[in-house]
């Protein structure tokens, strides 16, 4: 992660940094802390108590998920966007904060948290939004909408979280702008 980190800051590339664990172990929360120290990221993208450990808040979980809400990592957030460009904390409501801009995503569905990887994939996605988006708050905060619109086509023909999971991948490879424009809960503070 460190040479990967260096390349990509070399580079000019977006590095967008998912502290997965941060909170769980000391080991896990000290090696996150030393590599967003080392080769600061671009975008940080963690559930809120990923996001309070990394900032040096308390923070419960349960493993890797969160037992914090979103709105309990605002501060934290704030805090680590003084040393990137963009934080990104998910969760039913997911924030995306950057220099003096609050933006509140709202979608997505109660299944979300239940199917294992989802986390890992909303990075994915914000990294892929700012390989092509100079602006990596939009970028972030568009993925983060692509991906809980996704979310909420995806329930909507899912009765459990396996069929949810392949339906939630076919939801976000149908995804059309229509879809973007009739579903869209974003505020910008």
């Amino acid at each position: 992660m460190r040479l990967a980190m260096r390349s990509a800051a070399r580079a000019g590339r977006p590095i967008v940094f998912d502290p997965v664990g941060a909170g769980a172990t000391a080991y896990r929360t000290e090696s996150c802390r030393r590599l967003i120290e080392e080769t600061p990221p671009s975008i940080v993208r963690g559930n809120a108590s990923e996001i309070r450990a990394l900032a040096g808040a308390s923070s419960s979980t349960k493993g890797v998920d969160s037992a914090d809400g979103a709105e309990t990592a605002l501060e934290s957030a704030r805090f680590l966007a003084g040393r990137c460009q963009c934080v990104v904390v998910s969760g039913a409501v997911d924030l995306i904060v950057s220099a003096g801009r609050v933006a509140r995503v709202s979608n997505g569905h109660s299944m979300m948290p239940r199917v294992t990887g989802l986390g890992c994939t909303a990075t994915a996605l914000i990294a892929a939004f700012a390989a092509v988006n100079p602006s990596l708050p939009d970028a972030a905060a568009n993925a983060m909408a692509a991906m809980g619109i996704a979310g909420e086509l995806a329930a909507a023909e899912s009765p459990g979280p396996g069929t949810f999971q392949v339906k939630f991948l076919d939801a976000l490879y149908g995804l059309t702008e229509a879809d973007i424009r009739a579903r869209l809960k974003m505020e910008i503070a």
